[in-house]
């Protein structure tokens, strides 16, 4: 997911022309997100003229492990029993000198499965020469017009809650969950303003916070990341019993929120200096501690997609550190606890 760059900054360019893929910050030491390029939409067979209709093997979802954007679509990959409909595709979690690469490693991929190819750079470059800036993950893929259809995380997950939904039993579809989907009617302007302040002040915070290359900048986005954590407390405080954001159902708001969270005692409060507290620290969190172990221990698309030791390893290496932190142990406690 990516927000516009600042408008006194100009966009990140590609890193293999500028040398500039470790730099995460800006003139002024502050982080600025580069706005996503591709921006289509996969929509149901049954939509006319619709130049990416959801189908069968069509598309390929790319991400790696490190990556929390990328791992929100994987999740709602699995969560809604994609497996067999969309191919993935899983890059090495550490940043190269060209961006994301394919290796082998630790259970990825050792090259794309589709051209042979040995990094990301070259997919984006396939689908349009003319591209010039990051590349992102995650990405879907069309591999009949071989182009990619869409690089922004949050709309990925929004085309995976429901575009596929014609090729799923009756019951899963999101129509049939009514009040129990994943972005119910009677709660889309609900979570709709709490996904604007939680990434604003949450999933990009962390990167804002971690990748500041100032105090002032350091203290302007560590303060309010705190801020917005202890929000959302309040927010499950007031829920009362229900053990989501919204009720009895996970939502896209919990997906979204989750992949920020179960980082962040393991990586993000050290290595990115989130260091006011953890999460695990029940004496301001409790009701966030149990939401997140919640997810993690009862609900399997969230346990089987999070994998502490590669998303460690990864930021080690976007920081330009060697040494990866061996704590906290547990990565993530008990729930029982």
């Amino acid at each position: 997911m990516a927000l516009a760059p600042s408008a006194t900054e100009a966009p990140l360019q590609d890193s293999s022309q500028t040398g500039s893929v470790f730099k995460m910050h800006s003139k002024d030491g502050h982080f600025h997100r580069q706005k996503s390029t591709f921006r289509s939409f996969i929509t149901p067979s049954n939509v006319p003229n619709s130049p990416f209709p959801a189908e069968k093997n069509r598309y390929v979802l790319y991400i790696n492990l490190t990556c929390p954007w990328a791992h929100r679509a994987n999740i709602l990959r699995s969560f809604k029993h994609l497996e067999p409909l969309i191919q993935l595709v899983t890059m090495d979690g550490e940043l190269g000198p060209e961006g994301w690469f394919f290796s082998g490693r630790d259970g990825t991929d050792s090259r794309d499965p589709l051209y042979g190819y040995t990094k990301c750079k070259e997919l984006y470059l396939h689908a349009d020469p003319k591209y010039n800036a990051r590349y992102t993950v995650p990405f879907l893929w069309d591999k009949k017009t071989e182009t990619i259809v869409n690089n922004e995380s949050s709309e990925i997950i929004r085309m995976l809650e429901s575009a596929f939904d014609e090729f799923l039993p009756e019951i899963e579809r999101e129509e049939s969950k009514g009040e129990r989907g994943l972005y119910p009617m009677h709660l889309r302007e609900k979570i709709d303003e709490m996904n604007e302040w939680v990434y604003e002040k949450i999933n990009n915070g962390v990167y804002k916070t971690g990748f500041a290359a100032t105090q002032e900048a350091y203290e302007s986005h560590v303060i309010p990341l705190f801020e917005a954590l202890d929000r959302v407390e309040k927010h499950l405080t007031e829920a009362g019993d229900s053990p989501f954001l919204f009720g009895k159902s996970i939502t896209e708001a919990d997906v979204r929120l989750y992949t920020t969270l179960i980082r962040f005692d393991a990586a993000y409060f050290t290595l990115f200096k989130c260091n006011v507290r953890m999460i695990r620290d029940e004496r301001h969190y409790p009701r966030l501690h149990h939401w997140l172990r919640n997810l993690y221990w009862n609900h399997e698309e969230f346990q089987t997609t999070t994998h502490f030791e590669q998303f460690k390893k990864g930021y080690v290496k976007a920081i330009r550190r060697e040494i990866v932190p061996v704590g906290p142990l547990p990565h993530i406690l008990p729930l029982d606890t």
